[in-house]
């Protein structure tokens, strides 16, 4: 029986470049849309007229679907084939964002961002899979997982100026019917240039779809509702528990599965393990990075969202070089030490950022911290990808890849709770507001810089070793099998 991800035989005339920018551009587009909304907040607020729980859920609406869906959408692709799953996810991101470049009311544009959600549920375990399938292992595929991980950062940042720009010159509806012809022209090429990975003729797992949707979609949930109404609200605790007892759930039943959503296999590795921890609370960190300090920027400093946006510039930048020669620097040093080196910039510039008044510097206070961070971030976001799919086989393909997206968006989820609930109380006998929210932003970025600490120590305790570990594997095996060469040539 072929892989599930087997490619025909005409691969081997497979247009790479194609191929790559397809996959790149179509998960670009998802994550241009996520970090859009930033800088568009404020405009959203007014224009919406949302009180400040009613704007949160405008971003966790979208993680809510987007993580609570990520598993099923990664299998779907298993049953139905990547290529065709793919071409279905874009259209239904592009049609959300038609919807909520037209949206005349708070809920309708909620509803809009969560069905975007669906899309990017589909989109992102899609897109990481094919590329795996297009690209044979070594060089090439290493070449194109850093390209996809770099995506990851510039993406986030690069939004902002492209949000604060159309916000402030057109609208912040712009932002998303941007998405319209990006989705549609994507569509189009799709089957053209991207190779339909093999249908698997597995059965489909309800019970393990089921138990990781409610799982991870009440986990989610009860985060986000910790926000607004603190973690002993009969709500959050309630979806907590369910979402905890159902994904203990998840693991007894995966264990029995036939064709499981979720192998379980995938976690007996330290390093993808790792990978998956250390990505969630990279992110959560990252969420209030891009969350907080937009609104310092504009409602403090007084940037418009353009200006705001373009305050980002210096991280794009710094993050867009390193991540240039992110394939060869981890070619000469692994995945762990460059991912351990951004983790650890990304930290001080973070508690460098944490240190700022109403009456800060933007050069010395902002940008210059700014550095730190994306050059930890150019460093960092490819290694995270790469230790999240390592040592998987082409059936596992699709469901390491929804991991990784499913650990990404539980960190974003998870960091915005925290640092919601962690600064709520900051402002509280501040003498101006602009005090207030500076203490706001401070102290959300302080407790950034601390989940960057806990990430910083999965590396060095799991990611570390086990590189190490394999690497002294592979040596030890490489000089037995040129050992055992030599004496068969031996008279």
């Amino acid at each position: 029986m072929p892989s599930d991800y087997s490619v025909p035989a005409s691969s081997t005339r497979l247009n790479t470049r194609a191929v790559l920018a397809i996959i790149v551009i179509s998960y670009f587009m998802i994550l241009l849309d996520n970090s859009i909304i930033f800088t568009a907040l404020p405009k959203i607020e007014s224009a919406m007229d949302l009180s400040p729980t009613g704007l949160a859920w405008v971003q966790d609406a979208y993680a809510l679907v987007f993580g609570g869906l990520l598993l099923l959408g990664a299998r779907a692709g298993d049953l139905l084939g990547r290529r065709r799953v793919l071409v279905v996810g874009l259209a239904i991101f592009a049609t959300a964002s038609l919807l909520i470049g037209l949206s005349t009311a708070g809920w309708w544009l909620i509803a809009g961002r969560a069905l975007q959600g669906i899309g990017a549920a589909i989109v992102a375990p899609s897109s990481l899979a094919l590329l795996t399938a297009s690209f044979p292992a070594g060089r090439e595929r290493a070449k194109a997982v850093a390209i996809y991980g770099m995506t990851a950062g510039i993406g986030a940042s690069l939004g902002l100026v492209i949000g604060g720009a159309l916000a402030d010159w057109v609208s912040w509806r712009a932002g998303f019917f941007v998405n319209v012809p990006i989705g549609i022209a994507m569509m189009i090429l799709a089957p053209r240039f991207l190779p339909e990975t093999t249908r698997t003729t597995g059965r489909f797992d309800i019970a393990g779809a089921l138990c990781a949707t409610v799982g991870v979609g009440a986990l989610v949930f009860g985060i986000i509702h910790s926000a607004s109404d603190g973690w002993a609200d009969a709500t959050t605790v309630g979806a907590l528990v369910v979402g905890v007892v159902v994904l203990i759930l998840l693991v007894v039943v995966e264990g029995r599965a036939v064709a499981p959503i979720m192998p379980l296999r995938l976690f007996a590795s330290r390093l993808r393990t790792g990978g998956y921890l250390a990505r969630l609370l990279y992110l959560a960190a990252m969420i209030g990075f891009f969350y907080f300090l937009t609104q310092y920027l504009q409602n403090v400093l007084g940037f418009s969202a353009f200006e705001a946006g373009i305050a980002f510039f210096p991280m794009t930048v710094v993050n867009f070089i390193v991540a240039l020669f992110i394939t060869k620097i981890t070619q000469r040093w692994g995945q762990a030490l460059p991912l351990a080196i951004g983790v650890a910039l990304t930290m001080a510039g973070m508690f460098g950022l944490a240190q700022i008044t109403p009456h800060s510097s933007y050069w010395t206070a902002v940008a210059a911290p700014m550095l730190l961070v994306g050059i930890g971030q150019g460093l960092a976001f490819a290694p995270l990808t790469s230790v999240g799919i390592a040592g998987v086989d082409s059936d596992d393909a699709g469901a390491a890849s929804g991991l990784v997206n499913t650990f990404h968006q539980l960190g974003m989820a998870l960091g915005l709770s925290i640092l919601l609930t962690v600064s709520a109380h900051a402002a509280v006998g501040a003498p101006t507001p602009a005090d207030g929210l500076t203490a706001e932003v401070s102290t959300a970025l302080a407790t950034g810089g601390v989940l960057l600490a806990l990430s910083l120590l999965v590396v060095v305790v799991l990611i570390l070793p086990a590189e190490r570990e394999a690497r002294r594997r592979s040596s030890t095996s490489s000089v037995a099998q040129n050992h055992s060469e030599l004496s068969s040539t031996k008279p």
